[in-house]
């Protein structure tokens, strides 16, 4: 468990589509090329440090016909953003996905100084 030692506490939130390839013939809907797609997510304001981040799909348009397979994740997390990655295998198509996050941290306080 992470505990929280400021009592300025920031939530950011966001949604995204992260792509839409069945429009276009992309690799995630042909199945040729990458199967694997990174956004980057800027917070709103800085965190005073590492925020904890949750990444989910609020929609996914996949075709019936083959395996569904999905992995969705958040990766290099930092203070001013992070990396949001989905990646699919196999047979699987995925016409379109969209991804919704939020991040929970410590903000910085007036009388927190920046001593370099």
């Amino acid at each position: 468990m992470r505990r929280l030692n400021n009592h300025l506490i920031g939530v950011d939130r966001g949604s995204v589509v992260l792509f839409s390839d069945y429009q276009d013939g992309g690799a995630m809907w042909t199945g040729h090329g990458p199967r694997e797609l990174r956004r980057v997510i800027e917070f709103a304001e800085p965190f005073a440090d590492e925020p904890v981040v949750q990444v989910s799909m609020s929609m996914w348009d996949m075709d019936q016909k083959t395996n569904q397979r999905a992995d969705i994740s958040a990766e290099m997390v930092n203070p001013q953003g992070f990396v949001i990655v989905f990646r699919t295998w196999g047979d699987t198509r995925v016409a379109r996905v969209r991804a919704d996050w939020l991040a929970i941290g410590e903000l910085k306080g007036e009388d927190d100084w920046d001593i370099g």
